[in-house]
């Protein structure tokens, strides 16, 4: 799905189980990664496009391609400086307390597991602040602000505090069913696939972009079988 389509810049809507992933020969796995997300957005396109910023495997949301060199240069350097506000939607399992924050905690390869990141004093700083936007039934439904770019930043700052997110098997996220009585919530969040987190936003002020994408199909879906009466677009945070 095409969000944003300008001269320099073309926005898609990422769907969860897409891989954004590079590696070996840079510039070929890159152009293979945007093939793969063209292919799934349903845009297939001749024209050379250029990967600016990846989103995991099981994430869905804003993905920024460049349409030309001197655009990918701007945003390859927006996203390095901190010109990039981004806003995220993840389902975790519990209640966080207190109900919006601050988690800075720095963040490291784990030693055990070379797939996953952790908690680690001598990793790089990493800031990630959320807000409570529901309550529901052993899950919180948060909107959440990365100020730094960590890998897996959100997932890991979530699952230390012992929210891991809904789907999120790598970080603990598996079924946890405290709080969840009804058997259709239950099978509702045992079908969860992926990590129910969400790139909803992508603003660059400077050069003049505001990208949002709505909620995937999955994640709606949950949150009405657990009983959230209005799926209506919330107030941005400033």
């Amino acid at each position: 799905m095409t969000l944003l389509e300008n001269e320099e810049v073309l926005a898609l809507n990422k769907p969860p189980g897409v891989s954004m992933a590079t590696s070996g020969r840079e510039g070929k796995s890159a152009r293979e990664a945007v093939a793969r997300l063209l292919k799934a957005c349903g845009q297939p396109r001749e024209e050379e496009l250029w990967l600016v910023h990846r989103l995991d495997v099981g994430t869905s949301g804003v993905v920024l391609l460049a349409k030309n060199f001197e655009s990918h240069c701007a945003l390859s350097q927006a996203f390095q400086s901190g010109g990039v506000r981004k806003t995220y939607r993840a389902l975790v399992w519990g209640r966080p307390r207190p109900a919006g924050g601050v988690i800075e905690e720095r963040l490291g390869r784990d030693p055990r597991d070379g797939r996953k990141m952790k908690v680690r004093a001598d990793g790089k700083r990493a800031v990630t602040r959320y807000e409570t936007l529901s309550r529901l039934p052993g899950v919180t439904d948060l909107r959440l602000f990365p100020e730094t770019g960590r890998t897996h930043q959100i997932r890991v700052h979530l699952s230390a505090r012992g929210h891991p997110i809904v789907g999120d098997a790598l970080y603990g996220g598996a079924s946890r069913w405290h709080g969840v009585r009804i058997p259709s919530q239950r099978r509702a969040l045992a079908g969860v696939a992926h990590p129910l987190l969400h790139a909803e936003r992508i603003e660059i002020p400077e050069m003049g972009i505001d990208v949002r994408a709505p909620l995937p199909e999955d994640y709606v879906k949950v949150l009405s079988a657990l009983g959230l009466a209005s799926l209506a677009p919330r107030p941005q945070s400033q």
